[in-house]
């Protein structure tokens, strides 16, 4: 037998591997999972019976074009049906769109610290990443990425808020980035978190899409609509763009009852809206109690909160595990708590007074 092994692309070995959040331990005092941004409702009325009606079908493959979320996606938000593609969850979609624009020589553009998987797929595209630091209060340098830009730059990667930190771009700031954009890289503003914005300050992204061919709109149904597991997103942007992401797609990769659960999702959209109420109040109580603690805040509107660590970011979050809650670590830098019950808000709470009593 030869032991030469298959050759891969060498590019592999510098990507790194993305670390989902860290689940609460089957055995221990762990008892909240605060790592990976989940939504903590049940499904939204009527989604269960649309998910049980479609698992009748699992024997056949799914409708391809997602024909029925297709039509509500575009009722729902006043677009063409022709301006939409789906996808596994926004960053399956968000693959898809550096496949369909970006390849060896290429280059796309992002902040960072922002959403992890954009040095991936960006680098599995064969594509090269810049990477622009955030400002110093942790919100994108749009003037320093618009810099950035050369005659190599294919997309630019906006992520509003931006995961992990919260923070947000404002409307002015967006459109004069924009205006310094060249027409043919297009700008990619990823919304997961579109639903928790309570700042008027900032805008919707398919207001800004409707005028600028090359903006493109990312949302998902994994956070505000609890969707998590079944791994359904889109993007909007306009045609020959939307048009591209369905090629780039997997077929088949929107199951049936991702795509029927999405449409019960939209149809309970006052239900929706309560839920996410209240986890914005929740935000506000833990923002304002890590403040009083004395923590720096950084002002999220977003379903989490972020706290700037450096090297003692490991240690806090093996206490708040010691405590009852994980939250996510990114060693030398900081800690992302997602905004769950109120019971697990508690926990961590005390957890991070406890904490710094004892570190500081």
């Amino acid at each position: 037998m030869s032991e030469t092994s298959p050759k891969l692309r060498a590019v592999l070995g510098g990507i790194p591997t993305y670390k989902p959040g860290k689940p609460a331990a089957a055995e221990g005092p762990v008892a909240y999972k605060l790592s990976s941004n989940e939504n903590p409702y049940p499904p939204l009325p009527g989604v269960m019976e649309s998910a049980l009606a479609a698992a009748a079908g699992f024997n056949r493959y799914p409708d391809m074009a997602c024909t029925g979320l297709m039509n509500e996606l575009a009722e729902r938000f006043g677009v063409p049906v022709t301006h939409i593609a789906t996808g596994t969850g926004s960053v399956g979609v968000a693959q898809q769109l550096v496949q369909a624009t970006s390849g060896p020589g290429d280059e796309v553009i992002y902040a960072w610290r922002s959403f992890e998987a954009y040095p991936i797929i960006t680098q599995v595209s064969g594509a090269t990443p810049v990477q622009v630091p955030l400002t110093s209060g942790d919100v994108h340098d749009l003037d320093a990425m618009a810099d950035a830009i050369t005659e190599r730059t294919r997309l630019i990667f906006v992520c509003n808020p931006n995961n992990p930190t919260g923070t947000v771009v404002h409307r002015e700031e967006l459109e004069r980035f924009l205006d310094r954009v060249p027409s043919d890289v297009l700008v990619v503003l990823d919304e997961a978190y579109k639903e928790f914005i309570r700042d008027v300050e900032v805008p919707d992204g398919l207001e800004i899409y409707r005028d600028r061919p090359n903006v493109a709109v990312l949302r998902t149904f994994s956070k505000a609509y609890g969707l998590a597991g079944l791994r359904v997103g889109f993007a909007v942007a306009h045609e020959p763009v939307a048009a591209a992401l369905r090629k780039t797609a997997v077929p088949f990769g929107v199951s049936q009852l991702a795509q029927d659960a999405a449409v019960a999702s939209l149809r309970a959209e006052d239900e929706l809206l309560g839920r996410v109420g209240s986890l914005v109040c929740e935000r506000q109580r833990v923002s304002e109690g890590l403040a009083g603690q004395g923590w720096t805040v950084p002002d999220t509107q977003a379903n989490f909160v972020w706290l700037r660590m450096g090297e003692l970011t490991v240690d806090f979050a093996a206490a708040c595990e010691q405590a009852g809650v994980v939250v996510r670590a990114f060693p030398g830098e900081g800690v992302r708590v997602t905004i769950g019950e109120t019971e697990a808000n508690d926990i961590f709470l005390r957890a991070a007074e406890a904490f710094r009593k004892e570190r500081f």
